[in-house]
């Protein structure tokens, strides 16, 4: 079985107030919804993630048509989806639960780590992909990501989607320059924006962290977060990986030949 299924050898966490990286989720519980159609593979899941202090797996589905309904019924913060399932794949039933409005972040496990399931499931709506070799830890890390509000997507899947959709615009070279992005007239799809802002979408589809967007733009990283929050919100994209895809898609990144 994946690594992050296997039961064996994993402690279950003494439930203490949380220090460090996830100080922030105290007080707060993030309800969890499992969908796969292993049984073992969501009683390791649940395992893992039943050990972290603030997490509540409230539900299991065995199919894609089942977590549509759960989802619906239980309102889950996230929803951990497998890709391949019967009766409803994962990505169907990720494109329904999105379709729905519903504030859950979906996060795709696979065993395979194919551009299709990573593509399809960012199209889906998902905000997180994550294969089922990872760590026991890397899990709870993918959760409490998505939980924030973050996408979870590795720096190398991140470079792939840029390559992707630059691709498909005919270049994969951005060479679009924030200046020459300001001097032009606003898009008619960001005429909310302020400059920064702008300016702050132009370098997240450049694929750049929040530090590297501070670094750029001689701000600090809080400022960054709020730019970057505004952005989404303004925009109504769900997490900074749909922001990358939503700039090439509506041309706002135009890359050169």
């Amino acid at each position: 079985m994946c690594a992050i299924g296997r039961r064996r050898g994993i402690r279950r966490r003494t439930r203490r107030p949380i220090r460090g990286r996830h100080a922030g989720s105290v007080g707060r519980v993030t309800r969890i919804l499992l969908v796969d159609d292993q049984a073992l593979v969501r009683a390791g899941f649940e395992t893992i993630l039943s050990s972290e202090p603030g997490f509540d797996v409230v539900g299991q589905a065995k199919d894609g048509a089942e977590g549509v309904r759960l989802a619906a019924e239980l309102q889950p913060d996230v929803i951990c989806m497998d890709v391949q399932m019967p009766v409803m794949d994962g990505l169907e039933a990720t494109r329904a639960i999105c379709a729905a409005d519903g504030h859950a972040a979906v996060l795709m496990l696979t065993t395979f780590d194919r551009d299709d399931f990573l593509f399809d499931a960012l199209s889906a709506g998902a905000s997180g992909f994550l294969l089922k070799t990872a760590e026991p830890e890397q899990l709870i890390d993918a959760v409490h990501a998505l939980a924030r509000g973050d996408a979870l997507l590795s720096p190398e899947v991140t470079r792939r989607v840029i390559e992707r959709f630059a691709g498909a615009s005919g270049s994969t070279d951005a060479a679009v320059t924030t200046g020459e992005m300001l001097a032009a007239p606003p898009s008619p799809v960001l005429v909310d924006l302020t400059d920064r802002e702008r300016e702050t979408l132009l370098l997240l589809a450049r694929g750049r962290s929040n530090a590297e967007i501070a670094r750029e733009l001689f701000v600090g990283e809080a400022t960054v977060k709020t730019h970057v929050s505004n952005v989404l919100l303004k925009l109504g994209i769900r997490d900074r990986i749909h922001a990358v895809i939503w700039a090439y898609e509506h041309g706002v990144v135009s890359p050169r030949a």
